[in-house]
């Protein structure tokens, strides 16, 4: 994907909504985590090729059956600023759904308007069956998709609170009479042993993969009303080479202020270190550049006169 070389107010405009094609099996939480991401309980609203929205009641069928258009776009009231692809599952061995995606990928991978891009691929993996994490499908997909380097993937394992029964069965006479606190560390602890024992972070890494993902996130107790996809969040806005996309992503999401002073700090001083070198500093530049990426701010400079003495200011700042 070429680099996007844009003032930040033709953004938005230049490269339109943050679009993500999550892949899973049935039943692998994927909803549950769009939800989250778009701080909503509702069901998202789904557009065909044409941009004509599909029934309502259609929708609602679709969503329990698992059954989706990997070509329509999913969006949600609550942050229209994402849009969604959702492959349903191609677990069951069908070559043809298997094509659809990767053909998806690479169309929307070279397309030529930004906005018809893709920016991340979120592959979803359920921990509720330890025995089963990487089954055909999760293998196929890794060792047979190509030609989407410029696109990340982050992993993302699902349902992971399902490992915390099957530990605690595991150990359940070692810790008996121990406090809650050294109780709850074993088990922690055996959690951990049970996930890399499945051998899945090995799978994901062999090198004949011909897809390997940018990183990983564990999610877990999702249905709890406080739970959120913050880790996913930021783990996807850093596995972004491109600056203006991790400003896209920032300038979408509207509820994490802690990613939004994550990537203003990262991106400022590995620019500092890379180009200025860590003493040379012009710090009027990096107020503006760090106030940068806080979206929902609006942020101006102004010089004004101080003590015989030009000093660059941030002046109306409006939530």
């Amino acid at each position: 994907m070429a680099t996007i070389n844009a003032q930040d107010s033709d953004l938005r405009e230049m490269i339109g909504r943050f679009r993500v094609l999550i892949i899973g099996r049935a039943n692998a939480g994927k909803t549950t985590i769009l939800r989250k991401v778009c701080n909503t309980t509702d069901n998202p609203e789904i557009y065909n090729t044409k941009g004509e929205k599909i029934d309502d009641t259609v929708v609602e069928s679709s969503i329990k059956r698992g059954n989706h258009d990997i070509k329509n776009e999913m969006v949600f009231k609550s942050s229209p600023g994402f849009v969604f692809h959702d492959s349903c599952g191609f677990e069951a061995g069908s070559e043809q759904e298997f094509e659809d995606m990767k053909n998806f990928i690479s169309e929307r991978i070279h397309a030529k308007k930004l906005e018809e891009r893709i920016h991340a691929i979120w592959y979803c993996i359920p921990m509720d069956n330890p025995s089963r994490t990487f089954q055909r499908s999760e293998e196929k997909f890794f060792l047979e998709l190509n030609d989407h380097d410029s696109v990340p993937v982050v992993v993302v394992f699902t349902k992971f609170e399902a490992l915390r029964p099957v530990a605690f069965g595991e150990i359940k006479k070692e810790v008996k009479g121990l406090s809650a606190e050294e109780r709850s560390r074993r088990i922690a602890q055996r959690v951990e042993e049970l996930f890399m024992n499945t051998g899945v972070l090995d799978r994901l890494s062999d090198p004949n993969n011909r897809a390997r993902p940018k990183s990983h996130v564990r999610l877990q107790n999702m249905k709890q009303p406080n739970a959120n996809c913050d880790p996913l969040l930021e783990s996807t806005t850093f596995a972004l080479d491109d600056e203006e996309l991790r400003l896209c992503l920032v300038s979408t999401q509207q509820s994490n202020l802690e990613l939004c002073i994550k990537c203003a700090v990262a991106t400022l001083v590995d620019h500092a270190n890379r180009t200025l070198g860590p003493l040379r500093i012009d710090s009027e530049d990096y107020q503006y550049a760090i106030a940068r990426w806080f979206p929902h701010l609006k942020v101006r400079r102004r010089l004004i006169q101080s003590d015989d003495t030009l000093v660059m200011v941030l002046t109306d700042v409006i939530n």
